[in-house]
């Protein structure tokens, strides 16, 4: 089988490639390389922690060809502790910016990662997963060399590598932390999901979800300060939801829907977007910049008033594959709605402007026409790791962008919303462009910039990808290098004071992962196959 992948690390994808090789399709491939990113990029992802698979099947015949496949994290089913909460704040430091997690044992969320990978596996996938584990194996037990950005990753995180004994064991064997260019070994992961991937699917969850694997956790959280129970784990179910569709300049996009507010927020910054010719606006441009920034700001402010309150109370249907409340996701999406939004902005226009997250992704397409589109993430992780295991949890009761309600004030027993939107472009039913990005809070404005590079103004996909970004959040508008706003100069008088009197404007000395990581594969106009891995995250193709 013949296909392309792109990922945050070049074993990752050459994980999939492998199995492609090996007659793999697309969801192999990328099971393979999720398997993979785990190992060789695990401050950012583990089977501790969760997320999302978007799957276009290539077989007409099937009854529903595109899936969203919801493995991510699940709030415990109750909040009471026998022993004082194990909770508490670390900051990384980004350089330009310093963002505040809170880790310990009360940070850690139901994970989901295991699950996922064997629902798509069993579900899509055609090698067995022994086969398909190869690869993350041979990785964890031959050892991996730390790359420059995973070394920076490990210095971002390194109150959280260096908490606690096995967290150490892991990233600094010799008591100081690994280094770019020394060897992250993982012998006793390798053990693990060799053992795991020797099971039935079934087998092998039931011993990571029920089993010794389940229990150890468990017990240091009835002993140390954490929520998760027996029952949290054994409950736990992969949703297998309809994607999230809407058409976007004669494009048909599909992404993550509602719980998850991701691909939601996406939807309607575009459809705002689509208000205007932003093709005809000069990429970079003031005008251009400010429409973007603004349509990311009323973006937001209808997410505050529509959207996160009744996220909090949601519940999931009887069957998955049902919208997640209906009418929510179309009171959300309603075109009087979008008008109320939009009207900013074309006030703007008429006025004359003339001028961590802690998150990976995974794209893969094949030669039969299967794609996948998947993200994946441990938030920042806990510091527990689970005994004899090198897992660590994840921390995303711990994330501020997911609980908008405050720490500990979660809703019981509910799949925690996410901005984690894995998403394709579809033409004529076929995936043209498959892409998603890590970065918390600045995925969807990375996933929307690509959209918009690629279909407003037409450009390649490594130059899509590559274009500097801007991201606006609660008064701060953030500007790669390459990009100059110049709003003093070009704003016409009033128009600075009446809409950006309250905006800082951050202009960063040098492209970062904080702009996300849109990793991306898909097929050129003559039908061959393309690849671009972002290289804010140090992204790489195999094709």
């Amino acid at each position: 089988m013949s296909g392309v992948v792109a990922a945050g690390h070049e074993q990752t994808a050459n994980a999939g490639r492998q199995i492609l090789q090996l007659g793999g399709n697309a969801f192999d491939g990328a099971v393979a390389a999720m398997l993979a990113a785990c190992v060789v990029e695990p401050t950012l992802t583990s089977l501790g922690g969760g997320g999302f698979l978007l799957a276009h099947q290539a077989n007409e015949q099937v009854k529903q060809r595109n899936l969203l496949f919801d493995f991510f994290t699940q709030t415990p089913r109750c909040r009471d502790l026998s022993s004082p909460l194990d909770f508490y704040p670390i900051e990384a430091n980004f350089g330009d910016m310093v963002q505040e997690f809170h880790v310990g044992l009360g940070s850690m969320a139901v994970p989901g990662m295991l699950a996922g990978i064997l629902a798509v596996h069993g579900q899509l996938g055609r090698l067995p997963l022994k086969v398909v584990a190869e690869p993350a194996v041979a990785c964890a037990r031959e050892g991996v060399t730390v790359s420059g950005f995973q070394s920076y990753c490990y210095e971002l995180l390194s109150p959280i590598l260096m908490a606690t004994p096995a967290a150490r064991a892991i990233y600094a064997p010799t008591g100081q932390r690994l280094q770019a260019g020394q060897t992250l070994r993982m012998s006793e992961f390798a053990d693990t999901l060799e053992y795991l991937a020797a099971l039935d699917d079934e087998g092998a969850r039931r011993t990571f979800y029920e089993g010794e694997i389940a229990q150890k956790v468990v017990q240091a959280c009835s002993e140390g300060g954490g929520y998760l129970s027996l029952a949290d784990f054994r409950e736990y179910e992969v949703k297998v939801r309809s994607p999230l569709a809407l058409n976007y300049r004669n494009a048909q996009i599909i992404t993550n829907p509602l719980p998850s507010a991701g691909g939601s927020l996406i939807a309607f910054c575009l459809e705002l977007l689509n208000r205007f010719d932003v093709g005809q606006m000069a990429f970079g441009s003031a005008e251009h910049l400010t429409l973007l920034s603004q349509a990311m700001r009323w973006t937001n402010e209808a997410r505050r008033s529509h959207l996160d309150s009744a996220l909090f109370d949601l519940a999931d249907p009887a069957d998955p594959t049902d919208p997640i409340d209906s009418d929510l996701a179309n009171a959300f999406m309603a075109a009087d709605l979008i008008d109320k939004y939009a009207q900013p902005l074309q006030e703007i226009c008429a006025r004359g402007i003339n001028r961590w997250g802690s998150t990976t992704h995974i794209s893969v397409i094949d030669t039969e026409g299967n794609a996948a589109s998947v993200t994946t993430s441990n938030g920042e992780g806990s510091a527990y790791v689970i005994p004899g295991t090198q897992i660590m949890i994840n921390n995303m009761l711990g994330e501020e962008d997911l609980n908008p309600h405050g720490f500990n004030q979660w809703p019981v027993n509910q799949r925690m919303s996410s901005m984690m939107a894995p998403t394709m472009i579809l033409k004529a039913g076929k995936p043209q462009l498959v892409l998603g990005s890590g970065g918390s809070n600045r995925i969807r404005t990375a996933i929307l910039q690509v959209i918009s590079n690629v279909l407003d103004f037409e450009m390649p996909l490594t130059a899509a990808v590559e274009a500097p970004r801007i991201h606006w959040e609660n008064g701060l508008f953030h500007l790669e290098p390459g990009l100059d706003l110049g709003l003093e100069a070009q704003l016409p008088n009033g128009l600075e004071a009446a809409q950006l009197a309250t905006e800082q404007v951050v202009q960063w000395q040098q492209s970062n992962m904080f702009f996300g990581g849109v990793h991306s594969v898909g097929v050129t106009a003559d039908g061959a196959l393309q690849g671009a891995g972002d290289p804010r995250r140090s992204g790489a193709v195999a094709l």
